[in-house]
Formats: structure tokens, sequence, C-alpha cells
């Protein structure tokens, strides 16, 4: 994925490219330009920086093709549906849950998610890791967002929050004898965003 901060490259790099090509063309257009603009606010800020480059490739679409949505014809409640389908599905759980069935899978979890998140995350980003965990167990926090922030400093948390802490439920939450647990998330009010996988036996679990 090059990491270009440019409008139609950053949609097509994200999680909307399969609904951006469904819309009309002057809906594609506004899209676009709102997206102009939402990446000159994030790089005046600092936030539009090589870490987050991912994640503003679907949160800055999520704000543009709502607006556009709306803008167009859409009901608030017929946009989301549209935004959060597409999202969810551009998901691939199934990579999770056949990795899941490694016998060493937790192992490389300790080792990769720290080190996808230090190249993965920008400013706005505070994690907490936990090097102690015993072999059947591993959890870490997140202290800062940066989804809670954009969503929250436009006054969208409570409408698009939760639809994106529900993909880490949709990645994590059928691996193959592993619970993936967690109990608040900062997008939902939370202190913190907790995750926590535990390995059990075959027939057992928590």
């Amino acid at each position: 994925m090059k990491k270009v901060y440019t409008p139609l490259n950053m949609v097509m790099n994200g999680r909307y490219a399969v609904l951006y090509k469904k819309l009309e063309p002057e809906v594609q257009a506004d899209v676009l330009e709102r997206m102009a603009a939402l990446i000159a606010e994030e790089q005046a800020l600092g936030y539009a920086d090589k870490g987050n480059y991912g994640h503003l490739c679907n949160i800055l679409p999520t704000i543009a093709i709502d607006e556009a949505l709306q803008k167009h014809g859409k009901s608030a409640d017929e946009a989301f549906e549209l935004i959060s389908t597409h999202m969810w599905a551009a998901l691939s759980p199934e990579t999770f849950q056949k990795l899941s069935r490694l016998p060493f899978f937790m192992s490389v979890m300790r080792k990769i998610i720290p080190l996808g998140f230090k190249y993965g995350s920008g400013k706005g980003w505070k994690y907490v890791w936990h090097p102690e965990d015993p072999k059947e167990y591993y959890h870490f926090e997140t202290l800062e967002c940066l989804y809670q922030y954009e969503f929250g400093k436009r006054n969208l948390l409570e409408r698009f929050g939760p639809m994106f802490c529900h993909s880490d439920i949709i990645n994590y939450g059928n691996l193959h004898n592993i619970d993936f647990k967690r109990t608040q998330t900062l997008c939902q009010g939370g202190q913190m965003c907790d995750f926590c996988f535990v390995r059990h036996r075959k027939g057992e679990e928590e």
C-alpha cells in the first residue's frame, strides 16, 4: 500500500473502495472534495503522519461519505447502514481464525501486535503492554485512540466509534480455542480499550 495522502488514493486503500465505486459520480466528487479538506486539516494538526495512514484511510472516508450521502438525500440511518455494512464486509476474520489454529499463534501475537502497532500508529495513540503475561494469556490496553479523537472532535463519536470497535469483535470473536475478552472501549465511554486473549483447551471455556 503506497502511503500517499491524496483523496482517491486513501479511499481506495481503505475499507470503502467497493462502496465508493457504487456511488453516483456527483456523490463521488463530493466525497473527494470533502476528503481533500479533511486531509489538509489533519496535516496541519500533525495527525496525517506515516503511522496513521491506514487508520485515516478508514476514518476520513467515513466522515466524507456520510456527509455526501446525506447531502444527496440519504437519511442518517440509511447512510450508516451503507457505511457500516461495507466497512465490516471489508474485514477478513477468516485469516485470524485460520491462524489461531496454529499452536504458536499466541506467541506470534505477542511479537507481531506490538510491532504492527509501533509502525501502524502515529500521533494520537498510546498503549500499555504486558510482557510478563503467561503462555496461554495475552493482554494489552489502548489509553489513547485516534478514532476517539477524530470522531469525538466532530461530534460523531456515538455514531461511528462503536462501529469501529465492533471490528475487533468480528476479527477476534471466533478464534479457535481462544477467547477474546473486552470490558470497555474509549469510543464507548470507557477509560481504555482492553484486549485480552485466553487460550483454553478444546471443549473448555471460561
